[in-house]
Formats: structure tokens, sequence, C-alpha cells
């Protein structure tokens, strides 16, 4: 009885330590994120500058599931639904004014093989809408949900990552928006395909 104790026991402990091996075989793994996007370099753009902002904090529940908090800001005077093309920044398809978002973020992310990964943002963008004049005509809410596939890519001992995506942005819900920009909205689309390209700072 008393070996059989005893082997229990030595399994027992065994198998605990296999796990904390597991555990913390990785010693590059960390938790938490900062990070942004090099969509940043979209401000360049002197037609249609979108004075886009966006800051990413992200916290690691496994290693496979990430949840994340976003903030983003931008100005558009062009609707986003506007594929890129001939349209995109063309002449005539403009509002008559822009308008500029204020949007808090949260996001889940999963990764299923190695750095494969796809993720769900939804955006509550809270709206200002402002004439040719720059005099506001309005506040309004839309609620953007982003749907992601990409891959990270580790740098530096996983201290720094780059995830390049192929992205679909969708709005079901749009509240307030004035007659005028409705106007120029109308024959889009209220989705829009585009890259994500956002990198980021483990620790």
């Amino acid at each position: 009885m008393q070996k059989k104790m005893l082997l229990i026991g030595f399994v027992l402990i065994w198998a605990g330590s296999l796990q904390l091996h597991a555990q913390y075989k990785d010693s590059t793994y960390r938790k938490w994120f900062v990070g942004s996007t090099l969509l940043l370099f979209g401000n360049l753009d002197k037609v249609n500058n979108p004075e886009y902002v966006q800051l990413n904090v992200g916290y690691r529940i496994t290693p496979k599931d990430v949840v994340s908090f976003r903030f983003k800001r931008s100005v558009y005077s062009w609707p986003i639904g506007i594929p890129f093309g001939p349209s995109f920044d063309a002449p005539g398809e403009n509002y008559p004014g822009h308008a500029r978002i204020l949007a808090p973020t949260l996001g889940y992310q999963r990764f299923w093989w190695k750095g494969a990964y796809t993720s769900v943002y939804a955006l509550n963008a809270f709206e200002k809408y402002m004439d040719g004049d720059k005099k506001k005509i309005g506040n309004g809410y839309s609620l953007y949900l982003d749907f992601y596939a990409g891959y990270q890519f580790k740098f530096f001992k996983n201290r720094f990552f780059f995830e390049p995506a192929i992205g679909c942005s969708y709005w079901p819900l749009r509240t307030n928006v004035p007659e005028s920009f409705k106007s120029v909205e109308k024959k889009w689309p209220n989705y829009f395909i585009q890259p994500g390209l956002d990198f980021g700072f483990n620790f």
C-alpha cells in the first residue's frame, strides 16, 4: 500500500512539474501590449487628410485569446464606403463639409495556428458633422464592426510585432446623419474592404 501511495505521489509531482515547465517554457511570452497602425502614414495625404490617430492597448488572456481597447480619432470628407479606385478622393464625391470621429473600440483576437489569427472590433463612433464653413451642423453615432484575418510576425524575442491583415468594416447603425451628407452617401455601400497594418510592443 505504501509503495502504491509513493508511486501515485511521485506521478502527481512529476505531472505537476511538467505542467509548470510547459507553462513557463516560452520565456518571451508577455501578456500586455501597446501599439498603433502604419495607416497613420495616410496623414500625409493632402487631398483627404484623415488626421488619423490610433492607440491600441491589449491583454492576452491566454496565448491564443486576446482582448483589446483601441482609441481612434479621425476626420473624413468623403463617404467611407467608396472603394479604392477612380472614385476614391475624386472631385464631386466629397461631403459638403466633413465629419470628426472619436471612437473608443473593443476587440477580440483569436490565434488559430502559429501567427495566423482572426479578430473582430466594435467601434463606437461619436461623430460631429461640420459644414463647408466649418460650422457644426449636428452630432451623430455610428456602430462600426471590423473583421480581420491576418498573421502576426514577432521580432526581437517577441518584444515587437507586426500584423498585416485584410479586413472588412461594416456599419449597421448610423444615427443623425445630416441630409446633405446622406445624399452623397446613398450610392455607396455600408461596408469597406481595408488593410490592417497594426504594430506593437509587448511587455
